[in-house]
């Protein structure tokens, strides 16, 4: 979900609310498919309320997850408990991941690179906790590829952005990784209309190596 840039955000409510229904209309499914190639020791950075933890195959050792925000947190704890793999869900911002260097197998990113205040530097933070060889799994709505929908995009973000939780619906988000040196492993683009009576925006689904030893 959106990193909100202020921890007593309201925002952190309103997706609470819509975000269970953005997961109805397929979200949930997209979900799903993003951390079935999760395994080992896993961080997922803005958890939200936890809408990935019902998914997470037993591959997986462990999950931290970090979340700002205090109402999506408290969610998250509470499904936590009934995951299917050990979660430990902490108050953290992708900017500054609590883990060692190279400690860390895979990193799950849904919804939440377009919210970070410094993309690169969150970028920058899972190369350096990635093991060689690890893997950034995402999930992220991106920049139109149609260059006027991109360019209303680019009128619509400042106001946005400040509505949404730092959500910038302009980020090329897939150059972004591939700028960072991650191996783009496969990336699926695809329209999805999160709610009723919004447009179908684009998003992305895949997977990033980091470079192996």
């Amino acid at each position: 979900m959106p990193e909100a840039n202020s921890r007593n955000s309201s925002f952190g409510q309103h997706f609470a609310r819509v975000g269970p229904r953005m997961d109805a209309r397929g979200a949930a499914a997209h979900r799903q498919r993003l951390v079935e190639a999760a395994y080992g020791d896993v961080v997922e950075i803005g958890a939200g309320y936890g809408a990935t933890f019902s998914f997470y195959p037993s591959a997986v050792t462990r999950v931290l997850a970090l979340e700002p925000d205090p109402t999506l947190r408290a969610l998250a704890l509470a499904d936590a408990i009934k995951a299917p793999v050990p979660i430990t869900v902490h108050d953290g911002m992708a900017e500054t991941l609590p883990a060692a260097d190279e400690s860390v197998d895979v990193v799950v990113s849904s919804l939440v690179l377009c919210s970070v205040t410094d993309q690169s530097a969150v970028l920058a933070e899972v190369q350096r906790v990635l093991r060689p060889g690890g893997l950034l799994l995402f999930y992220e709505h991106v920049r139109s590829a149609h260059r006027v929908l991109a360019t209303a995009e680019d009128l619509i973000t400042p106001l946005w952005s400040r509505l949404a939780g730092g959500c910038h619906p302009n980020r090329d988000t897939e150059t972004g990784i591939a700028a960072a040196g991650f191996t783009l492993l496969r990336v699926e683009r695809f329209g999805f209309s999160a709610l009723p009576g919004n447009p179908r925006v684009a998003h992305i689904l895949g997977a990033a190596e980091k470079a192996r030893a």
